[in-house]
């Protein structure tokens, strides 16, 4: 094959995500919160002079540059800018116990620190314990004095840099981002992904909500803003989504739900993401009766989308559907998108639909296998382990060998979630291999249990575990919140399941032994239910749930 020897080899770099908005939308506006309003135009500017700054520290190619910030317009341009002048952008999660902070910022050879004001009495706390970090940098909403531990603040800094900084070309494969995983046993393990990866996700993710016919898609018209912290698996990959489209984009900072309803009425927001629990929040808030969101759309992941918040979503108007993926997938794997035949269905068999898993984005494998990594039938019965591949999942843990072999055995990533797949391609993910439960024989999925319970109108959040039974191994559990000033009977919520269960849609040993009414229910730092906690938490009381 003849190729000119001027051909232009296009690599698949962050930069390239520009382009198209700033040639067809360069005007539109980039707001965050109540405070800060600009153009793309001038978002391009910022992220040179972001560049500059960064250079001007030391910041050079391979070297780590940290974010300890809310969801901001500083962390998007953070998102592009360090990338872009071949730098690794670092997402600190803000949640994690400080010991878990300091690990994963010295673990990822952080060399300059991005710091929200709001954070600085941790950062004070635990500054000598910081190995690599060379250089702080403040950014604040309030004008906060700049302390003597840092260089400098970052709007201050933005405004004597040069915006002309010049993006050249490198190696596509180069690392643009890592983070770490929040398991809840161990310590956090890094991953990475490459520029060539995140331009892959972002392209197929757009495809995928581009090409819905009936719901859950996102177009140039929308108006965007995220539920899903910016630190937490790139904002699910929809901020360099957003920013391709061109689309408005709305950063509401920290979450909370008065704000969120706010921005939504006023900024006219019509596509958001999250997990359950700030949904939740946000939705059974008394302004959420008083606001139109009839034409938002979410998609809802980070655990299974229970059944209770999507129909209180439908109720609202809301177009609510589901998606999967895990941090280490960089992360979306699939999307519950309905067809048109579906949505003129009843609205229970619509529910059904939307809190699944959904069927694979475009360039993504899934299979479900057996231990011996055999296809299990794809019959929406048969469950295994779901293993996958695509091309922008992450290559490893970060300095751990051994779990990275093990995460990519047999040449597919394995989950090590437990799930179905029908004959369409729906998969759904019915537990964790660390939470399902072993009850007489079969595997019940907590997840499912959870779901069920969810519907009952007196449930406001559940968690299902199982405990260690004589006869029957293990039992399930059921750790329900109440709604405030709703009231249920354990009996009435054993009873809610087991008529699930005379229907056939559940197992009659899914039925809880015991229902468990409790204050709160705990979290990880990214919002998904803490299983492990909550048995620690709830030790003494699961030690009384013996059957009944």
């Amino acid at each position: 094959m003849t190729t000119a020897n001027s051909n232009y080899a296009y690599p698949l770099l962050i930069k390239q995500l520009l382009n198209t908005s700033l040639a067809t939308a360069a005007d539109q506006q980039i707001v965050y919160r109540d405070r800060h309003r600009h153009s793309y135009r001038a978002m391009r500017e910022r992220v040179g002079r972001l560049a500059s700054a960064l250079g001007a520290l030391g910041v050079v190619p391979g070297k780590t540059v940290a974010v300890m910030d809310w969801d901001s317009h500083r962390y998007l341009e953070a998102y592009f800018a360090v990338p872009m002048m071949a730098a690794e952008l670092m997402m600190v999660n803000v949640r994690l116990p400080p010991e878990q902070i300091i690990y994963t910022i010295n673990h990822a050879n952080v060399d300059v620190l991005l710091v929200n004001s709001d954070f600085l009495p941790l950062l004070e706390s635990i500054r000598g314990q910081l190995s690599s970090v060379r250089r702080l940098v403040l950014l604040t909403d309030d004008g906060v004095r700049v302390p003597a531990q840092c260089v400098g603040e970052y709007e201050a800094l933005l405004a004597a840099a040069d915006p002309a900084f010049v993006f050249a070309d490198f190696d596509e494969n180069a690392t643009a981002t890592k983070f770490y995983t929040t398991g809840t046993t161990g310590a956090p393990k890094g991953v990475y992904f490459s520029h060539r990866q995140l331009v892959l996700h972002t392209l197929s993710l757009m495809a995928a909500l581009g090409s819905a016919p009936g719901n859950a898609n996102f177009h140039r018209e929308d108006v965007y803003m995220p539920m899903t912290p910016m630190f937490h698996v790139h904002a699910w990959g929809l901020p360099y989504v957003a920013t391709v489209l061109g689309v408005k984009q709305v950063y509401p900072g920290r979450y909370q739900p008065d704000l969120l309803l706010r921005l939504i009425e006023h900024e006219d927001v019509t596509f958001t993401h999250g997990v359950p629990t700030i949904m939740h929040m946000m939705l059974t808030h008394p302004m959420a009766k008083d606001v139109d969101i009839s034409r938002l759309k979410a998609v809802v992941g980070g655990s299974k989308l229970p059944a209770g918040i999507a129909n209180l979503a439908l109720a609202m108007g809301m177009d609510i559907f589901a998606g999967y993926g895990m941090s280490e997938t960089g992360p979306v794997l699939t999307l519950s998108q309905l067809e048109n035949e579906q949505l003129a269905g009843n609205d229970a068999a619509q529910v059904m639909q939307r809190v699944r898993a959904g069927r694979p984005i475009p360039l993504v494998e899934i299979r479900v296998v057996d231990d011996e990594m055999r296809d299990v039938a794809r019959d929406g019965t048969s469950t295994g382990e779901v293993v996958v591949r695509a091309p922008w999942l992450t290559a490893g843990y970060k300095g751990d060998q051994a779990a990275s072999d093990c995460l990519w055995h047999g040449g597919y990533l394995h989950t090590n979630d437990i799930g179905r797949v029908d004959e369409h391609g729906w998969l759904d993910i019915t537990d964790r291999l660390k939470d399902v439960i072993k009850t007489g024989g079969e595997w019940v999925s907590s997840l499912e249990v959870e779901s069920i319970l969810s519907g009952h109108e007196a449930v406001g959040e559940v968690a299902v575990i199982g405990v260690p039974h004589e006869k029957w191994g293990e039992r399930p559990i059921a750790l329900v919140v109440l709604k405030a000033g709703a009231s249920a009977s354990e009996e009435e919520l054993k009873q809610w399941v087991h008529e699930e269960a005379l229907q056939g849609r559940v197992s009659k040993l899914a039925v809880p032994d015991r229902v468990c009414f409790v204050q709160t229910l705990a979290h990880t730092s990214v919002g998904k239910l803490n299983k492990k906690m909550l048995r620690d938490d709830y030790r003494e009381l699961l030690a009384q749930s013996g059957p009944r």
